[in-house]
């Protein structure tokens, strides 16, 4: 942590440099991941030329780069900074329940920079933050996440504690966050299918059962780049209570509006997780 700590005292024009090395290195040389990349692109976008693919391929791995450099400089960048750069454009929605005093689901996907997201959360949403992550294998990866995330307040919850904190902290006035993009890689999870980016797609149903257990509105971190270091976000509503218990209306919402965030920005979401490995029958 500590060699990690002294880059992040960089400004960012260095670490976007080092960034810039970085990019060659792992495209070029390294070709990290670079076939599965290719896949995931192909498929997702069949209509698109092998020019106009390999076009969103470079810049996807640009932006990933960029990506681990802000994410680093998040273990010292200023609140004042942080908000300049990471703009939450529009709450009003969320704005709307907090002064009712109404807690809200915040999904959002990984779309760059969801770490920056999550962490100026608490200084910039309307109400205090809990964030929802999967325990990692490797512990350096794990802890250093934890800590970049909750530095300026974001409360942690292990996905495999949500339902019981969720009822622990029912009074508390707060957002749940969730990136729910991600492969649901667990035997006991329950699987949500859907048709997403022109294949059969498999998401954490549980996202849908926790909208249910608490009854909370759930709003959608769209998240745009601007230019190199700047961000937009704003937060539409996508599903009121009350809700059915056999109701699906929040994942097919979520599924809709992240499709279209990512034709909207393909090189800004991560392309370069196998999240089609397996092949799931509806």
């Amino acid at each position: 942590m500590f060699i990690v700590r002294v880059f992040s005292w960089f400004p960012l024009w260095v670490l976007y440099r080092l960034s810039d090395i970085s990019f060659v290195l792992i495209f070029y040389v390294l070709r990290y991941r670079r076939e599965i990349v290719w896949k995931n692109l192909s498929n997702s976008f069949p209509e698109k030329t092998k020019a106009e693919i390999h076009s969103i391929q470079k810049e996807f791995y640009r932006n990933l780069c960029d990506h681990v450099a802000e994410t680093i400089k998040l273990l010292t960048i200023s609140k004042e900074e942080l908000t300049r750069r990471m703009n939450y454009a529009d709450v009003d929605q969320a704005l709307k329940y907090s002064k009712k005093g109404q807690s809200v689901i915040v999904l959002a996907s990984h779309q760059f920079n969801w770490e920056w997201l999550v962490a100026v959360s608490n200084i910039s949403f309307p109400m205090p933050i809990d964030y929802v992550y999967q325990k990692q294998s490797n512990r350096f990866a794990n802890h250093f996440s934890n800590v970049v995330r909750s530095r300026f307040g974001a409360f942690p919850i292990s996905r495999d504690a949500v339902a019981r904190e969720s009822i622990k902290r029912k009074n508390i006035l707060r957002g749940i966050a969730i990136v729910a993009d991600q492969y649901p890689g667990l035997k006991n999870d329950k699987l949500y299918q859907s048709t997403f980016l022109n294949q059969e797609t498999v998401f954490f149903q549980g996202v849908n059962q926790l909208a249910i257990l608490t009854q909370y509105p759930v709003v959608f971190a769209s998240i745009k780049k601007i230019k190199r270091g700047y961000y937009k976000v704003d937060f539409p509503e996508i599903a009121t209570p009350p809700y059915d218990k056999n109701s699906s209306i929040v994942m097919e919402k979520y599924v809709a509006n992240t499709e279209k965030l990512i034709r909207e920005n393909p090189s800004d979401w991560l392309w370069s997780h196998n999240r089609w490995k397996k092949k799931h029958l509806r």
